[in-house]
């Protein structure tokens, strides 16, 4: 479909890489799947829907690089519990009596509640195979899906997790939205001979990683007595930043885990809220942006974070770190909304797609109403996403050139349906 956006404000990225974003009130195409012009309509353009900009902010789609969708139904159900207690003591035993049918309803309700807060794209770390990547081919989200890896050394069950990895992978090529990375969990979960497999496999199949590191304490405690290192340099260790690696938490890391991961050219996401939830601390976001690390913004899954609204991880992550560094300017808003968007994009080898306002690139966008007391007066677009706004001021969706959301309704999902399922599945697992 073409599609014409009318004098809104658009947020642009500035002349160089390093330049800030830029805000200006101008007229969008899209042809098909793809920003066709800015500014003025390509020749023979012909619109099939116009959409009125005027007051409203058109920017990237926000680009969610670390969740577990499939438990979203989770929500509110452990909370105030210490680390290890929270996932051994709680959602491993819930998980464990999950069906795939389960998997896909919490899945569908995470993408209703990203999608209603202006998010288009996510990183999904999961373990039922075929039910995430279901529910995004149907919703028309757009999503990179990690199967959860959990192994020891060549263990059947190890295997068989890998073969199912590229099964969905397989299933699903035909949906360029949807791209596949694997999933080791975390250091605690696979062993040290399972993890060089995984790195070998990622090499054979040219697939990115991602994985949980250095999200507790407990976890570099454990780390350093097995193996006498840090996660971070277990796996460099093991081989595994040799494929595009996206590291997730990176709560607890040293100076030289930080020197580790921007040789390597390691992808960070920070995931605020549920860091702080779970007791795990602040990772040290303004350190690894000075080393040149491109970090990125997560939600972590509902069970700890209890939302999946980046616009609220965009405030937290600037505001904390002020706050724990007394200084005012040491997370710009302008640095926080690149996390959001395209630092987002690059972690997920998205970044020639999507991830920013430009011709040829992807028509993943979210119109933002900026007549709201949370928005007004407009003084800057950036800084109100960054600092003031909370995520109901999202009103339209574009996702690969299609309208999945319009005047706040979702259009690809049955949301009444999505409610019920999921309250189901709580009452019967308990």
């Amino acid at each position: 479909m073409n599609i014409h956006i009318k004098n809104a404000r658009v947020i642009l990225p500035g002349e160089t890489a390093e330049a800030a974003q830029k805000v200006e009130k101008t007229d969008l195409f899209i042809e098909g799947s793809r920003i066709a012009a800015i500014g003025k309509a390509p020749e023979g353009f012909a619109a099939e829907k116009l959409i009125d900009g005027t007051d409203k902010l058109v920017s990237p789609g926000l680009i969610n690089a670390h969740t577990h969708s499939y438990i979203e139904f989770m929500r509110n159900c452990a909370d105030d519990l210490s680390f290890m207690d929270w996932l051994f003591g709680r959602i491993d035993p819930i998980e464990q009596k999950m069906t795939d049918e389960d998997a896909y309803w919490g899945a569908c309700l995470a993408i209703l509640e990203m999608m209603k807060t202006g998010t288009t794209c996510f990183n999904d770390m999961q373990m039922n195979i075929l039910q995430t990547t279901r529910a995004v081919k149907e919703s028309g989200m757009r999503a990179v899906i990690c199967r959860g890896l959990v192994g020891s050394g060549n263990d059947e069950a190890g295997r068989s997790r890998l073969e199912q990895a590229y099964r969905e992978r397989d299933a699903f090529a035909d949906c360029d939205r949807l791209t596949f990375r694997l999933g080791p969990h975390a250091p605690y979960t696979c062993d040290e001979a399972f993890l060089r497999i995984v790195a070998e496999e990622a090499q054979r199949e040219h697939m990115g990683i991602h994985m949980h590191l250095s999200e507790s304490k407990t976890e570099i405690e454990n780390c350093q007595k097995e193996y006498g290192c840090t996660p971070i340099e277990l796996a460099e260790r093991c081989g595994l930043f040799a494929s595009p690696f996206i590291a997730a938490h990176c709560v607890q890391v040293t100076p030289s885990d930080m020197d580790i991961l921007a040789e390597h050219g390691v992808s960070v996401v920070t995931n605020p809220a549920s860091n702080m939830k779970l007791g795990n601390g602040f990772a040290p976001v303004p350190e690894m942006l000075k080393k040149g690390i491109n970090v990125c913004l997560g939600t972590d899954g509902a069970a700890s974070n209890n939302s999946l609204n980046l616009i609220h991880e965009m405030s937290l992550v600037s505001l904390i770190h002020k706050g724990t560094h007394a200084s005012p300017q040491c997370i710009s808003a302008e640095e926080t909304f690149r996390m959001a968007t395209i630092n987002g994009a690059r972690a997920l080898s998205l970044g020639q797609e999507t991830g920013s306002i430009e011709v040829g690139k992807k028509a993943d966008l979210a119109i933002f109403d900026l007549k709201r007391p949370s928005m007004q007066p407009v003084n800057n677009p950036v800084a109100a996403l960054s600092y003031s706004a909370n995520g109901s001021e999202a009103e339209c969706v574009i996702i690969d050139g299609v309208v999945t959301m319009e005047h706040g309704k979702v259009l690809t999902m049955d949301e009444e349906r999505i409610y019920y399922e999921n309250a189901g599945i709580m009452e019967r697992l308990g």
